[in-house]
């Protein structure tokens, strides 16, 4: 028997993972993958392996291979399903033998089915989902095992002892009480199924599957980086998967087009689905909170955003950590623009904007999550109109119209005829631009921020 324990911290792991395939290779680099997340990771090169650690350990998820000699992994997953039923079970599969991937998830009760090569960030989302589900199952056994320990004492009290049944009624009213909102908060797993109606509204056609878990698991870790309570996390998050439902209702050929180039009535339509999504989540008391974030979640710092306009502190908190989240995912994926950004030009590109499109508090707590370090640490600028300018000054961030288009992009080196242009821009749309250039620039150190 071949097995490992690796865990990155002295204090306990969040679970137990089993992995077991014959190849090393896989099985190393699921040891890297796992050990990342703090996870406690056990190995086996094969099946025997693997239900012998799983007599001696307590395992919260075992991933198995579906092609591995003398026993497969659809008899090993089904003696697990057998022996250890408490055990969630994923398989990993490298082929396209449908038949025999059907056969693994009737027998096995697979909980879900990976291929190789997996991705990453795909695989670490599965084993999250699995444990949060695992974890509410749990939770829901232990209070449906206290409400039959209530029950029990209180038919005991109403048999024998009708004087301390008068004097713990009102303990007994507060703690059932108790019992019975927590029942009906885990009933129907009900943040189970938001995570898989989002993926429902992904599955239109130009969706980004995915984008709706990425946005909400960032935007949770903004939150509670700038010190937010649990429940206000929640709902930032919550408000993260459902985001886009109030694009449920637009036509196909309208998803997924980048935002800097529509026009005409599908920008005017476009702008309508944050309070779309606002109006269709209000209804639900759970989900109040969240769709007031969705509503405000386009609304920018300086207050050229849409629907409503708000601008600062107006925005709700919410809605502000949702932006950016959204935003640096966006990018990514070129949602807001044609031009796709990696993850490290998606960063500075937010951070480049804190004050005028997002909060400068939440794009703090951002960078340092994406960096560890301060945005004032990396980025020096000093704010200008335009009769302040001088030939090359190099833009520190991106020069957006009030409708959001693209005029220059950061890093670009003013000239004088580009000033000309900028000054005629102004007069003929009696707008006044503010404009960010590295403090480095020419004359740059002596203008006001």
């Amino acid at each position: 028997m071949n097995t490992f324990s690796a865990t990155a911290r002295s204090d306990a792991p969040a679970a137990t993972i089993l992995c077991v395939d014959d190849e090393p290779n896989i099985l190393a680099a699921l040891r890297r993958l796992f050990r990342r997340e703090h996870y406690k990771v056990l190995v086996a090169g094969s099946a025997a392996a693997g239900w012998a650690v799983l007599e001696e350990e307590h395992v919260d998820i075992v991933i198995s291979d579906m092609q591995m000699p003398e026993v497969n992994g659809t008899e090993f997953l089904e003696r697990v399903r057998q022996r250890w039923p408490d055990t969630l079970r994923l398989l990993l599969t490298g082929h396209a033998d449908h038949e025999a991937t059907v056969g693994a998830i009737n027998r096995g009760e697979v909980y879900r089915y990976i291929t190789k090569p997996w991705n990453e960030e795909a695989i670490l989302l599965v084993v999250r989902d699995a444990l949060e589900r695992q974890g509410l199952q749990r939770e829901k056994l232990r209070l449906e095992e206290l409400t039959r320990q209530q029950n029990e004492q209180l038919r005991d009290l109403n048999a024998n002892l009708e004087q301390r049944v008068r004097e713990r009624t009102a303990e007994l009213s507060a703690a059932q009480k108790s019992l019975q909102a927590s029942h009906e908060r885990l009933k129907n797993n009900f943040l189970t199924l938001i995570k898989v109606f989002s993926s429902m509204v992904e599955t239109r056609a130009g969706a980004v599957p995915g984008h709706g878990r990425k946005v909400a698991d960032l935007a949770r870790r903004i939150a509670l980086r700038m010190g937010l309570t649990a429940r206000e996390a929640q709902d930032i998050f919550v408000a993260g998967l459902l985001h886009e439902i109030g694009k449920t209702g637009f036509p196909d050929g309208l998803i997924g087009i980048p935002e800097s180039v529509l026009k005409g009535d599908n920008l005017g339509l476009y702008r309508k689905y944050p309070h779309l999504g606002e109006q269709i989540l209000m209804p639900l008391e759970e989900l109040r909170e969240a769709a007031r974030i969705i509503g405000a979640h386009r609304e920018r710092f300086d207050g050229a955003g849409f629907p409503e306009g708000m601008a600062g502190f107006d925005i709700p908190l919410g809605a502000r950590i949702l932006a950016v989240a959204h935003d640096y995912e966006a990018l990514q994926r070129g949602l807001l623009a044609q031009r796709r950004a990696d993850a490290a030009q998606a960063t500075e590109l937010v951070a480049e904007s804190r004050g005028k499109r997002y909060d400068p508090a939440v794009v703090e707590a951002f960078y340092d999550i994406r960096t560890g370090r301060s945005v004032a640490e990396v980025i020096a600028e000093v704010a200008m109109g335009t009769a302040q300018l001088k030939p090359g000054m190099v833009l520190s961030r991106d020069l957006l119209s009030p409708e959001g288009a693209l005029l220059l992009s950061a890093d670009h080196v003013l000239s004088d005829r580009m000033l000309k242009q900028l000054a005629e821009y102004e007069r003929r749309s009696s707008i006044e631009l503010q404009l960010f250039v590295k403090s480095g620039s020419p004359d740059a150190s002596h203008s006001h921020s």
